[in-house]
């Protein structure tokens, strides 16, 4: 699920925290940073899970309108193509996800009311009048329908952000993250004609190491990075430079001269990137050239191959 550029964000994250609360406790901002992105896999299973659970809303709903003093034609006569819905069926009766969500005491149990406002909005848009009106809609049918109501109503469901906000502070920048794997493994499962696959957290099994490393060097080294980044803005009060902008740096300083493993080229342009998501458009420009500098006073210190570099 996570790759090295999401792991560096974390990082990132969690050493903004870290400095932040003045903290001198490595061990403590390690442990914070793993489960932060431990949390990542736990909104995964809240928003895959979030799918099947729509399933017991629905059954619900047509229920209660059966139950009706006056009930319509409709209510008497319900359409349920959504009950059958082929890929809502397909997560609903997932062991691996059933057994994840029982070891991590995750579920929507005491969320109803959230889950019934979800459920009649959905209900209320054409495309959901369109599908439960289909005779006999194939599994693409099924997963099509699936796809168009996570983007088009559960992704933009205000109340659905503010019950993750309020699970956790993590969630505000995982949550695209999260729902681009649950569309990929959807996509997926279509193609395959009903295999879910379930991502592992990380993609690698060095990746959670080098998020812990990455963590921790940059605060050991921080005093001496901090040195040799200063000798490249002269110009610029280091106290007055913005905070993230000196970490992404300390980061960066951190990956090129201590992760021989990981070409420079890759490193100087992960930073970069990072440097346009959080930083100004004028903070973009500086850290670049300040890394730009960096790479070639390391380079001419044979501390780096050029031939990394390219």
């Amino acid at each position: 699920m996570l790759n090295r550029r999401h792991l560096r964000v974390k990082v990132l994250q969690s050493l903004y925290a870290f400095y932040q609360s003045n903290n001198d406790n490595l061990a403590a901002g390690e442990k914070e940073l793993l489960f932060g992105i431990e949390k990542i896999h736990d909104l995964f299973l809240y928003q895959l899970s979030l799918l099947a659970d729509l399933l017991t809303e629905e059954e619900r709903i047509i229920g209660d309108n059966l139950l009706k003093h006056l009930p319509s034609h409709e209510d008497l006569h319900p359409k349920r193509g959504f009950l059958e819905n082929k890929c809502l069926l397909m997560i609903a009766s997932n062991e691996l996800l059933k057994k994840a969500l029982r070891e991590k005491r995750i579920g929507w149990q005491n969320e109803k009311e959230l889950l019934r406002k979800l459920m009649l909005t959905i209900r209320d848009q054409n495309y959901y009048k369109t599908y439960v009106s289909l005779e006999d809609p194939d599994f693409r049918d099924d997963i099509r329908f699936v796809l168009t109501m996570l983007n088009k109503s559960i992704l933009e469901f205000e109340p659905l952000h503010s019950f993750y906000e309020e699970k956790s502070i993590y969630w505000i920048d995982d949550w695209e993250l999260v729902n681009k794997t649950i569309i990929k493994i959807l996509k997926a499962a279509s193609a395959s004609q009903g295999y879910l696959e379930l991502p592992e957290l990380y993609k690698d099994a060095t990746d959670r190491e080098f998020a812990k490393e990455l963590f921790k060097r940059t605060i050991i080294n921080k005093e001496e990075f901090d040195q040799i980044i200063s000798a490249k803005t002269k110009n610029w009060d280091t106290e007055r430079i913005a905070l993230m902008d000196m970490i992404i740096m300390q980061m960066a300083v951190t990956e090129i001269l201590k992760f021989s493993d990981i070409p420079v080229k890759v490193s100087l342009n992960e930073y970069i990137e990072l440097s346009k998501m959080y930083s100004t458009p004028k903070s973009n420009v500086f850290v670049n050239g300040v890394l730009d500098k960096l790479v070639e006073d390391f380079t001419n210190q044979k501390l780096i191959s050029a031939h990394t570099i390219r």
